[in-house]
């Protein structure tokens, strides 16, 4: 085609292109510029790597070397970071001020032939979350929450890497599940799902309910805690952090208090928070265990005169299935408090139902220390128990037979789930700080 132009178009075309081979080379010097910006590497530092000014200072790079730098490390995990990171950070923070001895329980580690180890992939918010801190030292109070009643105990520490990966499980009934907690009182784990088997999906942390019932001890109901990793931890930091799980003597509580949860008779305000034991629950036989704790409250510019005494309860229940019932009787848990202006009184009980779902409402029924015969009603707002989702395994028709490893309990007819921890050798100083309130 440039053969055939005459002089003139020759000219003007070699004109035209030099032009924009010019242009073309200015706007390639400016975004090659602009790739070594360092208020736009800045932005992306802080964006993906949450990193400050400081950081900066103190790594002596460029944002742009900075930026590299943390990408060539943890560029896999630029997906889940953010979020992982965050969460640790709010919830060291909170803990800092409300429970500082658990913050010196968190373990650092770098995640190596952990995979090989187990023979499994593991999640990438999972190692994200672990290069962030590789969970806790085996001591008690555990990271992940506690319960307490009269009789029973359960505090559930986050497991380092290397003691999860020893309680990864290839046993029928749990096979490709690693461990994610432990409770040193009740046995009881969290485990999170590295591939989907018998039931579960891929990433489901859940906790473990043997099917009681089934003629093959190994299946295995499970109650659904959350849908990957990132769901589970941040879930769980953002209930710690926002109050909705309460600190009581140092401990981090899983009680869940119903938003509009709380009725006000007078000067007396009644609330309630309720709570899901599934060591104490299972799916066959439906059976699911509750613990529920109020808050009564008498406000502080109520006049003296208003000094009153608890005497009896009523509750109204009514389960899923429509069935209604009525309870009554005196005091709470053998107590009688007395309310004064100011004056708080908390305590816990507990139910269990046949049905995953059910609601209680009821009074509480009181009478003046100034005139004894007046008897007036506070009213329990209506606060509603609902256990995890769970998920029942693919029907089973193995019989247990002699061969089987797994222990079985004849009697109970439950299945045994051997502890995360039975094989390691812990130290005992490890595991004696043990405060149930």
């Amino acid at each position: 085609i440039y053969n055939r132009l005459n002089q003139n178009n020759r000219q003007n075309t070699l004109e035209i292109l030099k032009t924009s081979f010019l242009i073309c080379s200015y706007v390639s010097k400016r975004l090659n510029d602009l790739c070594k910006h360092n208020p736009l590497w800045r932005r992306h530092c802080c964006n993906h790597w949450l990193l400050t000014d400081a950081d900066r200072l103190q790594s002596g790079l460029s944002w742009c070397s900075l930026f590299k730098k943390f990408y060539s490390d943890l560029g896999r995990y630029i997906e889940h970071y953010v979020v992982l990171k965050k969460s640790w950070e709010q919830l060291k923070n909170f803990l800092q001020q409300r429970c500082p001895r658990m913050i010196a329980s968190l373990k650092e580690v770098e995640l190596e032939e952990i995979e090989g180890q187990i023979g499994c992939k593991l999640p990438d918010d999972y190692r994200c979350s672990y290069r962030i801190h590789n969970g806790q030292k085996l001591v008690i109070p555990g990271l992940m929450g506690s319960m307490s009643l009269s009789n029973h105990y359960r505090s559930e520490v986050l497991l380092d890497v290397e003691t999860a990966a020893g309680g990864f499980q290839l046993r029928k009934g749990m096979r490709r599940c690693l461990p994610l907690t432990f409770c040193f009182h009740t046995g009881l784990s969290q485990y999170l799902a590295l591939e989907d088997a018998e039931g579960r999906r891929k990433s489901e942390s859940f906790y473990p309910c043997p099917d009681q019932t089934a003629q093959d001890p190994s299946a295995i109901d499970m109650f659904i805690t959350g849908t990957s990793f990132s769901d589970w931890f941040t879930g769980y930091v953002n209930n710690v952090v926002t109050g909705e799980y309460p600190i009581i003597k140092d401990q981090i509580f899983r009680y869940v208090h119903e938003k509009g949860c709380v009725a006000t008779t007078g000067d007396i305000t009644v609330s309630v928070s309720t709570s899901f034991l599934p060591e104490l629950s299972s799916v066959h036989p439906p059976h699911f265990f509750f613990t529920y704790r109020i808050r009564i409250e008498m406000s502080r510019s109520a006049s003296p005169e208003a000094a009153c005494q608890l005497d009896s309860r009523y509750w109204k229940i009514t389960t899923s299935d429509g069935n209604v019932e009525e309870v009554q009787g005196p005091g709470v848990v053998g107590e009688f408090p007395i309310m004064t202006p100011g004056k708080v009184h908390e305590y816990a009980s507990c139910t269990t139902f046949s049905t995953p779902s059910e609601y209680m409402e009821g009074h509480y029924t009181f009478h003046s220390l100034a005139n004894k015969e007046e008897v007036f009603q506070v009213a329990i707002p209506r606060f509603h128990m609902v256990c995890p989702p769970f998920r029942e395994p693919p029907t089973r028709t193995v019989k247990l037979t002699s061969s089987d490893n797994n222990e079985y309990d004849s009697k109970s007819r439950r299945f045994l789930l051997p502890s995360p921890l039975a094989n390691l050798d812990i130290p005992k100083h490890e595991c004696q700080s043990f405060f149930p309130i």
